[in-house]
């Protein structure tokens, strides 16, 4: 913990305007270590709030625009609220929310359950809240997708003999089949980065407190990419997370949005392997073939 002089000269200037007893307040970096993006924790003696730096406007323009979705998709102490905002630098003021990140939490079973199901609960909520999708977005979309089965069939080139015959037949099936699947599947505003890293909790008051964070990957998408993390990393051992998280999200997927789920999420993994083996990174190669061998057994 740190004094306001940490922020940047220029930031804790901009942040002065706009937080009340700056120059007594108590300044922690708060930054993910993989994140581009800087992430300042400020306590004040007036209360508290998040100062975040951009490395992109592009990410600065979709953080404020998913605040805008989240105060009208969900209730008003669910996600933070634009303070302030400054496109020239680029930098946001966030309200300060309770609960902890979940990532790492040391929950109970029957706890870490409930956590998922409200999470499902509030991913369909802001799912349900309608945005409207120009025609240049949805050809960004499906441009996307097509780029994702361009890659898979690239790194199976490249490491075909890396792969057992089961994911080779995988990651074909993702090269081949995801740009048409995309045809059929609903489109929503979506998250972007809808994991454990990103939910908020506090078992106090009963029932407990959840809340979302971090909008910098939100942009109009399909409702299965907000699952690819939970299908890749979370439900294949624990399938009671899975049932816990859809009886929150109140929708079985249909049989095309678990295709594309199960591709989408063997594309991820081995993106994941092929960029490990090229870097020596063993964390990105065993976090592939853990992806892939998961998908192999999932239902496609």
């Amino acid at each position: 913990m740190t004094n306001a002089a940490s922020l940047p000269q220029d930031l804790r200037r901009w942040v002065t305007r706009h937080i009340t007893g700056m120059d007594t307040a108590t300044v922690t970096d708060a930054s993910w270590p993989r994140g581009d993006s800087r992430v300042w924790h400020v306590r004040a003696d007036h209360g508290e709030a998040f100062v975040k730096l951009y490395p992109s406007t592009e990410k600065y323009e979709r953080e404020v625009q998913g605040c805008d979705h989240a105060t009208r998709a969900l209730a008003r102490h669910e996600a933070p609220h634009l303070l302030a905002k400054d496109p020239e630098r680029p930098a946001v003021v966030l309200s300060a929310l309770p609960g902890r990140v979940v990532r790492g939490l040391p929950l109970e079973q029957t706890e870490e359950q409930h956590v998922h199901r409200l999470a499902g609960n509030l991913l369909r909520r802001w799912h349900d809240a309608p945005e409207p999708i120009s025609d240049l977005e949805h050809q960004r979309i499906m441009a996307s997708v097509t780029a994702q089965a361009d890659e898979a069939a690239v790194i199976l080139d490249c490491l075909g003999d890396q792969l057992s015959p089961a994911e080779q037949d995988l990651v074909r099936d993702a090269a081949r089949d995801l740009p048409g699947l995309a045809q059929a599947l609903p489109l929503v505003y979506r998250h972007g980065d809808y994991s454990p890293r990103n939910w908020l909790w506090d078992p106090e008051p009963t029932p407990g407190y959840h809340g979302l964070i971090d909008f910098e990957e939100s942009a109009p998408g399909f409702a299965v990419e907000d699952l690819v993390w939970l299908c890749g990393a979370a439900w294949p051992t624990r399938p009671d997370l899975r049932d816990a998280f859809l009886t929150g999200y109140s929708r079985l997927l249909s049989s095309t949005e678990q295709r594309a789920l199960v591709l989408l999420t063997a594309r991820l993994g081995v993106s994941y392997l092929n960029t490990g083996l090229a870097k020596t990174d063993t964390v990105l190669i065993d976090r592939g073939r853990t992806v892939l061998e998961h998908m192999v057994r999932a239902p496609r």
